[in-house]
């Protein structure tokens, strides 16, 4: 449920980062050069000014299989004279979604081709002790702000799933502060996400109306007919963003060549439907059930060992919680697709947890209280002596 302040978000956000700044000892900006970060930089500037803490140091884990586009605009951030940049351009492992046989990316590799070079100004060795992308931002905090309390900020916003609503909104992380993480709370290194209860049309607003700019790739992206919850900046082998590699040909070729040449797998989505390389709608006819086909997924196409018996154990648990779930085949077919697309971090199985259903049900099979004021198609949920209260 939704409670409205009465205060617009623009007021809302700014008066969290005033906080922030006068909270910690330093404040960080997490940077990928998408639209959400654009507007996190920006007032994080603007408020950085009002209070003389100019110049904003700015942090971006370049992805190496990044839009051309983004990196260029992130160049011109990380050039300005208004922020110290912190461009990471060092050796980590990503996932690849587009094929099993070559299931890792080696970014920034020193014994490999890169899609681009690196630049002067960027970060270019890896002593943070972890490759994995996720791990380098706590890592970031603990190597160059030990000994200080630091605020990063995300421009992550709850709109874009059910999971990151509830992650925002339900604990709390710093004081009464929801909309964050604990990174280290000895040291006091903590992310927090102003914006989360922004809507993509908010974004899109500020940066219009304060003339901001912003990265030209969503000009192509508008031009070409993406649906706007879809225009998403990321490694574009990522499995969140593989949808680009349908069009990135046509408004980046020479991106397109480069990534080719770089990673195996990604050739095949110019040749080939989204359907056709990651799809749960049709039950294929040899198998009886959904189970039977993720089972048959898992056992014929992860490579991967280490990935395999992650997955493994991860499907037994949820295997367990869901058991006697209305509609479970929407869980094998969530499990279906992280298999199809190389889902390491397990994102599709994540928001499949996250939906009001499965969150509802396993409160349930913990004897927890509901909401009783639900559809009658939900009373399923609730235990039957206690039905129609």
């Amino acid at each position: 449920m939704k409670i409205f302040l009465k205060q617009n978000v623009w007021d809302a956000a700014y008066e969290r980062i005033s906080y922030l700044f006068k909270e910690f000892d330093e404040v960080v900006v997490a940077f990928s050069g998408g639209k959400d970060s654009t507007v996190t930089l920006e007032m994080a500037l603007l408020v950085a000014e009002e209070q003389g803490k100019l110049p904003l140091k700015v942090m971006w884990i370049d992805q190496e299989a990044e839009w051309q586009a983004v990196a260029s605009y992130t160049k011109k951030v990380m050039y300005r004279d208004t922020v110290i940049p912190h461009w990471l351009q060092v050796p980590i492992k990503l996932f690849n979604a587009t094929t099993m046989d070559y299931p890792w990316l080696n970014c920034w590799a020193e014994d490999e081709k890169w899609m681009r070079e690196k630049d002067p100004v960027s970060i270019k060795t890896n002593d943070y002790g972890t490759d994995r992308f996720f791990n380098m931002f706590p890592a970031y905090l603990k190597k160059h702000y030990s000994g200080k309390s630091v605020a990063l900020l995300g421009g992550v916003r709850a709109e874009e799933s059910p999971r990151r609503r509830a992650g925002m909104t339900l604990d709390a992380t710093y004081k009464d502060i929801t909309w964050g993480k604990i990174y280290d709370r000895d040291e006091g290194h903590y992310v927090f996400y102003p914006f989360y209860d922004w809507s993509y049309t908010d974004i899109w607003k500020a940066i219009h109306d304060n003339k901001w700019d912003y990265c030209p790739i969503y000009d192509e992206f508008y031009r070409y007919g993406i649906a706007p919850y879809k225009m998403r900046v990321s490694n574009l082998h990522h499995e969140t963003a593989v949808d680009q590699l349908f069009y990135l040909h046509e408004l980046e070729g020479k991106t397109w060549d480069a990534l080719t040449q770089r990673l195996k797998g990604i050739n095949q989505a110019k040749h080939m439907e989204k359907s056709d390389m990651f799809r749960a709608d049709e039950l294929p006819f040899m198998f009886n059930d959904w189970r039977e086909y993720r089972d048959h997924l898992l056992e014929n196409l992860i490579r991967d060992k280490g990935f395999r018996k992650k997955i493994e154990k991860k499907h037994k648990l949820m295997d367990l919680k869901f058991s006697g779930m209305d509609r479970i085949e929407e869980m094998y077919k969530a499990q279906i697709l992280g298999i199809l697309a190389n889902d390491f971090e397990f994102t599709k199985i994540k928001n499949f947890e996250g939906r009001p259903e499965a969150v509802n049900f396993h409160k349930f099979k913990r004897g927890l209280d509901v909401n009783w004021n639900r559809p009658e198609k939900d009373l399923r949920f609730i235990k039957p002596e206690q039905r129609g209260k």
